[in-house]
């Protein structure tokens, strides 16, 4: 999990044409959330942003004109086309704090000869862990898993200081019958005289 040290400037300007002015002097307007306190509204360098969001679950220091806040990000809206930070949402942790995550779901191994299809039912993983210390995936063996089978969320190795925050029976992947193609030509054939 990463750690990352971001300056932030608070701001009192709110709406459309103060969010596009913010977002036009490459920062992005932020609201802190959490520990039942107001919501403070920020503003942050939308490049340094950027990169820290590479990472899932990243975990922020903000320095918020010399006063310290711990955060993660919340949610985060990105413009459609071109992928720009919009907006971002940041919820206050304290260091030993349990919180609730969505980590991503890796798979290693090959599945057994007979080519069934691996379905991934679940591409995160709704897991509680401690604010400092949040997994960024878990991998998931579907080594020799044939055609019917199915990995559970109970069967996921999570690391530790990790639990599950979904229901032990959820499938989080699953191997698959592949479906059988139709014949296209048969079909269409049949079309055409119908049409004719």
């Amino acid at each position: 999990m990463s750690d990352v040290k971001i300056s932030a400037e608070t701001r009192s300007e709110f709406g459309k044409g103060a969010a596009r002015r913010i977002r036009r002097e490459g920062r992005v307007p932020a609201v802190i959330y959490g520990h039942g306190g107001d919501p403070v509204h920020v503003t942050l360098p939308g490049h340094e942003l950027m990169m820290a969001l590479k990472n899932s679950n990243v975990l922020i220091t903000l320095d918020i004109e010399g006063r310290e806040e711990l955060v993660i990000p919340k949610a985060v809206q990105r413009e459609a086309i071109r992928g720009f930070l919009v907006h971002t949402d940041l919820l206050v942790v304290k260091r030993g704090e349990k919180v609730t995550v969505e980590i991503r779901v890796l798979t290693e191994g090959e599945l057994a000869p007979g080519g069934g299809l691996l379905e991934h039912v679940l591409n995160t993983l709704p897991v509680e862990a401690e604010a400092t210390n949040i997994p960024e995936s878990v991998t998931v063996s579907v080594a020799g898993l044939s055609i019917g089978d199915s990995v559970l969320a109970k069967d996921v190795p999570l690391p530790a200081g990790s639990t599950l925050a979904v229901d032990p029976e959820e499938v989080v992947v699953q191997v698959l019958q592949p479906q059988a193609e139709e014949p296209a030509a048969e079909g269409a054939g049949a079309t055409e005289e119908e049409a004719g």
